[in-house]
């Protein structure tokens, strides 16, 4: 049993150690605010397109395109969705109801799921966590914007609103990129795709330490019991039923791991910058990163062990 939990522990540890080294240096103030905006945007905008390129490009597409997978994923995300709506129309004034929803369903699956499945999986982690991504960002990203337009003065619900804010996305864009080099079998040159390595490696560590820089003890203090009831929601609840769906369903080994870290992981830090763009209590959405970053420290190292044990991964 020891042996066990030091294993599941040296697969978390790196993660979020990186994530508590960011919080860490914006207090002694080797970061700070204009730094992680810029850095955060060169993840999203750059590295991480070109890390989930590469990844893809250099899978295995007939192990990493798992249909079964991919559809558990998309019917298991949205009713989490549903359900954490609902919940909030019990627990939430209606102002907040659509960033209490988002904030209990939308995992960081791009950053902190990714880089669990690369580490308990290596490569194969790596490759179907990437383009698994590809399938997050796109419900993830029309289930948050419907809500949030919902509750809110400010969103848009039209076609072409939603549209451009699918397929401008950068990391969609890398996805989608990457499908017909991996299909068909185009290899880069050597030096572009070295290149390519160097940049995309920056990645996870870079994307770790700003979500960290952005945590906040006072976000924790002002968001109060709403945020602690959407965290323990989507680091608790969710992931239990979803990972016991996904167990009944049939999923063993690799899948049923890569299944339950992109279930567990924190709530993702965009989704207070969604937040705050719609107008609703950033507040509020900051509050449960918080929360869930710290929760997901102790969740996931527990969840890993048991599935480990049950020998089901």
């Amino acid at each position: 049993m020891l042996a066990l939990f030091s294993q599941t522990l040296a697969i978390t540890a790196p993660v979020f150690a990186m994530l508590f080294l960011g919080t860490w240096l914006k207090r002694v103030g080797w970061i700070d605010g204009p730094f992680i905006n810029t850095a955060s945007a060169l993840v999203f905008k750059g590295t991480m397109p070109v890390m989930l390129f590469l990844a893809i490009l250099r899978a295995d597409l007939d192990a990493a395109l798992r249909p079964a997978v991919f559809a558990y994923f998309a019917l298991a995300s949205l009713g989490s969705f549903l359900l954490a709506w609902a919940w909030s129309l019990w627990r939430c004034p209606r102002a907040d109801r659509g960033v209490f929803t988002q904030g209990a369903f939308r995992g960081n699956n791009g950053i902190v799921g990714l880089a669990l499945a690369a580490s308990l999986y290596g490569d194969y982690g790596l490759s179907l966590g990437g383009v698994l991504a590809g399938e997050v960002i796109l419900v993830y990203n029309v289930l948050a914007a419907l809500v949030l337009a919902f509750y809110s003065p400010n969103g848009k619900t039209d076609v072409w609103s939603l549209a451009k804010s699918i397929f401008g996305n950068p990391l969609i864009l890398g996805v989608l990129a990457a499908i017909p080099f991996a299909y068909w079998r185009i290899a880069l040159p050597d030096w572009l795709a070295t290149s390519g390595d160097y940049f995309a490696r920056m990645t996870l560590p870079l994307a770790l330490i700003c979500i960290g820089g952005t945590l906040t003890l006072s976000a924790l203090r002002e968001s109060g019991a709403l945020a602690l009831s959407a965290s323990l929601l989507k680091m608790v609840w969710l992931p239990l039923l979803a990972t016991l769906g996904a167990w009944l369903w049939g999923f063993r080994g690799a899948e049923l791991g890569i299944l339950f870290l992109y279930f567990a992981s924190p709530t993702a830090a965009v989704s207070f910058v969604m937040a705050k763009a719609a107008g609703g209590n950033h507040q509020l959405a900051a509050g449960i990163v918080v929360i869930t970053t710290l929760l997901a420290a102790v969740t996931t190292n527990i969840g890993i062990f048991v599935l480990q044990w049950a020998g089901w991964i």
